[in-house]
């Protein structure tokens, strides 16, 4: 017997009861049906939903971000945030100490990965 049951099946299917026949055609058809409907239900609970949570989080995370939190983008690009307009924010670069060595850079709020919240002392 396969996975399916269509060697039973056609071993069934020729017996000389075409009654049995078909019943037995129809309860195979329906254990196809609950195992399509299992394995569909497993995928979306090991892949989709925890899926859906994690974009959820990380859109709450960066709906949170402020000014003055350090964050790291998704290309590994470390900062702080400086300012925050629509879907786009500012982060300053380079050595936090020296006035010389900032740089700051423009980046859409999709692009950050995460976000250290600002300490307060």
């Amino acid at each position: 017997m396969n996975l399916f049951g269509l060697t039973a099946l056609a071993a069934e299917t020729t017996s000389a009861d075409p009654a049995a026949a078909q019943g037995a055609a129809a309860s195979s058809m329906i254990m196809q049906g609950v195992l399509l409907v299992g394995i569909i239900v497993l995928f979306y609970f090991m892949l989709i939903r925890p899926q859906r949570k994690r974009e959820k989080e990380a859109k709450a995370m960066v709906d949170a971000m402020k000014v003055g939190d350090k964050i790291v983008t998704i290309g590994g690009i470390c900062g702080k945030v400086v300012k925050i307009k629509d879907s786009y924010c500012w982060v300053e670069t380079g050595n936090i100490g020296t006035q010389d060595q900032k740089s700051v850079i423009k980046f859409e709020r999709d692009a950050i990965k995460t976000v250290e919240k600002k300490q307060t002392n």
